[in-house]
């Protein structure tokens, strides 16, 4: 029996790729600091739980496949704040903001469409592509540029004659970069003239510091019709394990196609859409007091890694992730030699490799992606241990 050549084309997350080699030394006594995977240890709002629990109906039967009204009344009251006007038939509530990407791919994708990603990029992106028939084509950035992407240059030099789609992550996800409302009409010229669609992965909206508003390509009315927006909570709410996220468009053909889908898988589960509903109906300021805390973080990460010789790494300005090039010739061989060889007394720090952020063969094998989602004084002593593990790593 044979598997299939999609599947086959696949590859496995670089995220959770060397978590056995942490377990094994945690088990010997280790203690880690885990800045691999972006999972907020910032409290999940109390009206979450409480609203599941209040919930006192006799059965759990199915919920409607665009997902339970209350839940989509609530965020399309959310994104009023942005003045992005939707209706219900706007709006399909997923389980996660992975399945609202998978169901976008599958809707416009046809075997052999080319989908452009400016690299490095949330490497999931290749699984939900590939999984659609399509193949990723990357746009060229560089660290040393801050992964700048969204430039008529750079993007015609990445279009090819079967490019069906653009995607836009931001606030990035490895990099933290942040798209601006003039490189977003760009992107949407782009688009226009090559008749692409625009997912717009934007599930760390808020998450912009240094003064910035938060905006969205769904605030560009004259590319509304071909902009899929993709949205969860969890990050915003810190509510990674509810898996809710939506799927918003503005376009009917698009909408009845992928509501075909959504019947298909039934619906998204019951009592996490009632507490998904609370979670958007939560002021703005509570968003703001967690963009402040991750602000900080930030600063502290970045001010501890410009003490190391050697690296680069331009400060991002959103999400609560960053890439950085680091002074090794291979990030995998280091990360294997900061959880089997390296401590500094009995502990030590785990990252991301970036290469698995990268479509193009031989980029990014320098290069990490850190989530700074633990607290100050913890995120201080894991650069801390970065900077050791160099120096230590560097003289073996």
């Amino acid at each position: 029996m044979q598997l299939s050549d999609r599947v086959q084309k696949m590859q496995g997350s670089p995220i959770r790729k060397f978590n056995p080699i942490a377990i094994a030394a945690e088990e010997k006594g280790k203690k880690i600091y885990h800045l691999n995977i972006g999972n907020p240890d910032i409290q999940t709002p109390p009206c979450y739980l409480e609203a599941i629990k209040a919930y006192n109906a006799k059965t759990i039967g199915y919920a409607e496949s665009p997902g339970d009204v209350n839940l989509q009344d609530a965020i399309i009251d959310y994104f009023a704040q942005y003045d992005i006007k939707l209706t219900r038939q706007n709006v399909l509530v997923t389980n996660g903001g992975s399945e609202a990407l998978s169901m976008a791919f599958n809707v416009i994708l046809n075997e052999g469409d080319d989908v452009l990603i400016p690299e490095p990029y949330y490497t999931n992106y290749h699984t939900f592509v590939t999984a659609s028939g399509g193949s990723v084509v990357p746009v060229q950035t560089t660290p040393e540029n801050g992964y700048e992407w969204a430039t008529e240059a750079q993007l015609e030099a990445a279009v090819t004659p079967n490019t069906k789609a653009i995607v836009c992550i931001t606030p990035g996800n490895p990099t933290g970069r942040v798209m601006t409302l003039d490189e977003m009409k760009i992107v949407g010229e782009f688009a226009k003239k090559h008749d692409l669609w625009i997912i717009a992965d934007e599930v760390y909206r808020e998450f912009v510091f240094d003064g910035k508003k938060p905006t969205s390509l769904g605030m560009l009315d004259d590319i509304a019709d071909r902009v899929l927006i993709v949205d969860s909570i969890s990050k915003r709410y810190s509510t990674c394990g509810g898996r809710v996220g939506i799927l918003v468009d503005r376009n009917p053909d698009f909408h009845d196609a992928v509501m075909k889908i959504a019947m298909g898988r039934l619906c998204v589960p019951t009592l996490e859409m009632i507490g998904a509903t609370e979670l958007y109906r939560l002021p703005m300021s509570y968003v703001d007091s967690v963009r402040a805390e991750y602000e900080a973080r930030r600063d502290v990460a970045y001010e501890e890694l410009m003490k190391i010789p050697g690296v680069v790494c331009q400060k991002p300005g959103g999400a609560f992730y960053m890439t950085i090039k680091l002074p090794v010739e291979s990030a995998e061989d280091f990360l294997i030699f900061m959880l089997e060889e390296f401590e500094d007394n009995g502990e030590s720090m785990m990252f991301t490799p970036a290469a698995g952020f990268y479509a193009t063969p031989g980029k990014g094998i320098d290069e990490i992606r850190i989530a700074y989602v633990l607290c100050q004084d913890d995120i201080r002593r894991a650069m801390e241990l970065l900077r050791l593990g160099i120096e230590a790593y560097k003289n073996r």
